[in-house]
């Protein structure tokens, strides 16, 4: 069963409570015609392969650390950084620790 969208106006709490980000899962807070909101959760070790979206995209640390490469260059992304990049490019993220991030991507149409 697919997990409800939040709807214009609605507050959704991104952050995890005290000691429950290992178990967290990812999920999509909305999805418009022009634009997609995530929380994205890499637990320690874990990893999200190395793809491509077509939108611009911009992702918040919000807890932990993220290694995020980006066309094969890796850098630390920490919490409270933000990083944006142009659609098309080859990125893929390992969380360091227990980490969440939030990811908006604008979506293109065809």
């Amino acid at each position: 069963m697919a997990l409800p969208h939040a709807s214009p106006g609605q507050i959704v709490d991104i952050l995890s409570s005290e000691g429950t980000l290992p178990s967290a899962k990812s999920f999509a807070l909305f999805k418009s015609d022009q634009l997609e909101v995530m929380r994205v959760v890499l637990p320690a070790g874990k990893a999200f392969p190395p793809h491509r979206v077509a939108g611009e995209i911009t992702v918040q640390c919000l807890d932990g650390r993220i290694d995020f490469s980006v066309d094969g260059v890796s850098q630390e992304l920490r919490a409270g950084q933000l990083l944006h990049l142009e659609g098309g490019v080859l990125h893929g993220l390992v969380g360091l620790e227990d980490s969440s991030a939030l990811v908006t991507i604008v979506l293109c149409k065809p």
